[in-house]
Formats: structure tokens, sequence, C-alpha cells
């Protein structure tokens, strides 16, 4: 079955009109007390491959829920005017789609361009205890 559009070209159309943000500059933004980064990867590969330290995860079914005020799963972390979103997960392809989607809503954030393997590689910060979930 040929389908229509590719999961390619669906990351290419979203990096096309959405804000990514290039891994040494994530990496010197973490230390913003105004900016959350979050994990929206499977909580397997955040336990297993660690995670961004002070980030939160919210998997990547639950997103559009979370960020809507107007939805019973709404999360107050969301809710905060002055903060800034960094949201990324693996490689950039979930997080682009992600936040294609989440513009679409009215929900203004950013990606890591290249993802979590991306940060680890170029040396950012890595945990592997406690984790934070929805706050």
């Amino acid at each position: 079955m040929k389908l229509r559009i590719s999961s390619a070209e669906l990351v290419a159309r979203a990096r096309g009109e959405i804000e990514e943000i290039e891994t040494p500059d994530a990496i010197e933004m973490l230390g913003n007390p105004n900016l959350v980064v979050v994990d929206i990867r499977d909580i397997r590969e955040r336990q297993r491959k660690g995670y961004i330290p002070g980030s939160i995860h919210c998997p990547r079914g639950m997103i559009e829920f979370w960020v809507d005020p107007d939805s019973p799963y709404f999360k107050d972390v969301f809710g905060q005017a002055d903060k800034s979103f960094l949201f990324h997960c693996e490689s950039g392809w979930r997080s682009a789609l992600t936040l294609r989607t989440l513009q679409e809503m009215g929900f203004q954030a950013c990606h890591l361009k290249d993802g979590f393997s991306s940060w680890k590689a170029e040396g950012g910060p890595v945990a592997f205890s406690e984790m934070k979930s929805d706050k």
C-alpha cells in the first residue's frame, strides 16, 4: 500500500512551520528558571537512556489533552504563561510533529531539533535517578 504522504514528509513540513532549537543553544538554556523542558518519549526510553535534569515527562499520546485548559486531563504546568516550553523526543521527529499540532491549537513552544540523542552526544547533562512526571 502506498501512502499519500510519508512520515518523513510530515516531519519535513512540520519543521518548516515550527521553532527548532539547536542542541548547543538548548544546553545553554537549561539553567533558565522560566524554561520547562518536556520529554515526550516513551517512559521506557526515559528510564533506559536517561533524561534532561529537571525535565517533566508527558507521554506523546496525552500532550494535546494535558495542554488544553478545557480538557479534564489538563496539567497546571502547561498553564504557566510566564514559562517557555522546550519539547523533545529521541531524534526530533515526534517532537516536530507534536509542536506542529500544539501550534495549531494555539500553544506556543519550541523543540530540540535533533532530540535527546544529540543532547547526549553534545555533552548535555543526563540524569537517571528520580524522575519528575506531571506537576
